[in-house]
């Protein structure tokens, strides 16, 4: 999603600063306060909104974590919200008139010559009464996503063709909060935290970034070396899930095995 609102900015579409209230975004109730309205699509895309209203596709975890709603002033405060990713799908779809899914394939898949994405692939999970905003978890194979990895990697061009445009992914992928394991960007786990030193918890001592998803789906980057790492768990087939912990050693076995420097004990 990140990308694909990087690329509707680009074209004028979306404006990373519009508040919710311009927008015209509320939700059920209990519906959004006038001071959640001023949160931006920008700090939705920082996790950093401060609209804890009840969402759909939480985890157990992310619901224990959820701050009590107007806790915080928005864009002064990080948690993981699925509100705001939801919102900000539908944010997109209105703006560009097109369903995430189909976009995804004709902005990305197909340009960089995804081999197995279809629209198919993605579904609405609906909040119903809780929100107005549903959830769109996409299916991806790890070619797939290895290559979207490799799109960032390399700036966001793919051959001769800017995709995403390089200021975004640079802007998207830099550290705006710090996290117990690192920083957040827009959308996007980075090694760094914002400020402040590195924690004791931060195993990758590279810069890294990566992309998580849902039951340790990971597409991580590591431009230094020239490395992205991927990792898929088909719910379908096990009820396992891959860690942070586990996806860090793997991208540690990956430098390692690259004979990189500089990267610690393994994890």
């Amino acid at each position: 999603m990140s990308a694909l609102i990087g690329i509707a900015v680009a074209r004028g579409q979306i404006h990373p600063d519009e508040t919710l209230e311009q927008l015209g975004i509320d939700d059920n109730e209990p519906s959004l306060t006038p001071t959640e309205k001023q949160a931006s699509v920008r700090m939705m895309l920082e996790a950093r909104s401060g609209v804890y209203h009840p969402t759909v596709y939480e985890t157990s975890g992310m619901v224990a974590s959820k701050p009590p709603r107007g806790s915080h002033f928005p864009g002064t405060f990080w948690y993981y919200n699925n509100w705001d990713f939801n919102t900000l799908g539908t944010i997109y779809e209105k703006a560009t008139n097109q369903r995430i899914f189909d976009a995804l394939k004709t902005e990305i898949a197909d340009p960089i010559g995804m081999q197995d994405y279809r629209p198919s692939d993605g579904q609405y999970v609906s909040g119903g009464l809780t929100t107005r905003y549903p959830a769109y978890p996409i299916d991806m194979s790890a070619r797939d996503l290895a290559r979207f990895a490799l799109l960032y990697l390399n700036n966001g061009r793919w051959g001769d063709r800017q995709i995403v445009p390089a200021s975004w992914v640079m802007e998207s992928t830099r550290s705006y909060s710090n996290t117990p394991t690192g920083g957040y960007g827009y959308m996007w786990w980075t090694s760094t935290p914002a400020s402040g030193p590195r924690g004791a918890k931060l195993a990758l001592l590279r810069a890294t970034y990566w992309a998580d998803g849902n039951h340790g789906q990971y597409a991580v980057v590591v431009p230094s070396l020239d490395l992205v790492v991927v990792n898929r768990v088909d719910v379908r087939l096990t009820s396992k899930s891959m860690h942070q912990s586990n996806m860090e050693k793997l991208v540690w076995l990956a430098e390692s095995a690259e004979g990189a420097t500089e990267i610690g004990p393994e994890p």
